[in-house]
């Protein structure tokens, strides 16, 4: 590789800011399930998706249109005076419970739409400076470092969200003795750290140094002409756009399952506590970082599309026995294998883009895939606040919708299977 050490360090600023915003995004959902506001948080989720779909279509052209490692600079800029300022309004204010949820779930807000540009950017700015040859590696380091990071969030998270008691840490269902008790965090401290790790990345950021390997051309046209370009791509490439769409939606169901069904899911069906919800989020990242290190060799001989289906299928079976299985071990079994699934099938599908999408349209393109899944997370979202599901444990019934889900891709993705296999053997 020939920008090797710009690739440690765009590694490096993602571990820092993705340890913080990941303690936080755990943080959010469990506070408002522990104050019994899940109400109020669900219906803001659901406006926040539903602005990331104009946001999400917008930053797809700015990642397109201007340096890439200047735009990771900016908005970290913007993120981290943002969250600053909420962390220390919560922190010496005397505020209203009211007040206090909208500052919590602002901070998630500038969170979300700090992903849309940011993990579109990183994805982009991977693609310009890696080798071809070299994309399914990259794309499994991104997922193993993502995951690492996220081991470690969830494990902070567990600790900072509850604290301990006589000294006994318990993380993942494994007690742990400890020198002395560790005090449970505010929930505004927990995000003034994640203001501060703000200020460490930009500096990473500012220190990398590249040479582009992409020589396609950037366009410079206008907005407009520019937020056409992801969709005409598209339209000309029904399968790409079949393809990427339907091995889409795993991912699109994890989202909703972390931030709204699984919060309710531990506190009503498996009457645990915030330790348990983090600790979700520590097997889950085992099994992601399993199929970072794994998947390119398990599936080398093995079409891309059939690998997907095959993944899909064994998320859908752990979704079932979910709905109806309250033992915790169980839960951190199936947590673990949606985290291989779910990170496998993003690899494989991440390399077929890359290798189907030219540089200066990747950003775009990931755009018009990302509005199409904030529509599905937006009618999900809906689904899932039907009263029936705040009902008594009827929650878990919340991984039927996700099962129903994923029949209708895996269908979707065998009814083409012909013309995906057909693409991918011109790519190559």
């Amino acid at each position: 590789m020939k920008n090797k050490k710009a690739i440690y360090l765009l590694f490096l600023a993602n571990i820092i800011s993705g340890i913080a915003q990941g303690i936080s995004m755990l943080a959010i959902p469990w506070y408002f399930a522990e104050v019994s506001r899940t109400d109020f948080f669900w219906n803001f989720y659901l406006i926040i998706t539903f602005l990331t779909l104009f946001w999400g279509v917008y930053a797809g052209t700015l990642v397109d249109r201007y340096c890439r490692k200047k735009l990771f600079i900016i908005v970290n800029c913007i993120c981290g005076l943002l969250i600053g300022s909420i962390a220390l309004t919560g922190l010496y204010s005397n505020l209203e419970i009211n007040y206090s949820d909208f500052l919590v779930v602002s901070v998630f807000a500038v969170t979300i739409f700090n992903y849309n540009v940011h993990y579109p950017n990183l994805y982009a700015f991977g693609q310009e400076i890696t080798e071809k040859k070299y994309y399914g590696n990259l794309n499994s380091y991104i997922e193993v470092q993502g995951q690492v990071t996220s081991v470690l969030a969830g494990a902070f998270a567990a600790i900072l969200l509850t604290g301990t008691e006589n000294q006994i840490l318990e993380i993942g269902g494994i007690k742990f003795n400890l020198p002395l008790d560790i005090q449970k965090w505010n929930i505004y401290e927990i995000f003034l750290l994640d203001a501060i790790t703000y200020l460490f990345v930009i500096l990473i950021f500012s220190l990398i140094r590249y040479t582009s390997i992409s020589t396609d051309k950037k366009h410079k046209e206008g907005i407009i002409n520019r937020l056409k370009g992801g969709f005409l791509f598209l339209k000309g490439e029904p399968v790409i756009f079949v393809f990427g769409l339907a091995s889409y939606m795993l991912f699109a169901f994890t989202l909703v399952e972390i931030h709204v069904l699984l919060p309710d899911y531990v506190k009503k069906f498996l009457l645990s506590e915030g330790n348990v919800f983090a600790s979700a989020e520590i097997y889950y990242s085992f099994g992601a970082i399993f199929s970072g290190l794994m998947i390119i060799r398990l599936f080398k001989n093995i079409k891309t599309v059939f690998a997907v289906i095959i993944l899909m299928s064994t998320a859908t079976l752990s979704y079932y026995f979910l709905t109806y299985i309250d033992i915790l071990w169980y839960f951190f079994l199936a947590n673990f294998v949606i985290g291989i699934t779910n990170a496998g099938v993003r690899i494989l599908r991440t390399t077929y883009i890359f290798h189907h999408v030219p540089n200066n349209l990747i950003g775009r393109t990931n755009s018009v895939f990302g509005t199409l899944n904030i529509v599905v997370r937006m009618l999900l979202i809906g689904i899932l606040s039907f009263s029936f599901f705040q009902t008594s444990d009827n929650i878990r019934y919340g991984f039927i919708v996700g099962l129903g889900l994923m029949l209708v891709s895996i269908s979707v993705l065998i009814i083409w299977s012909k013309r995906i296999v057909g693409s991918e053997n011109i790519a190559n």
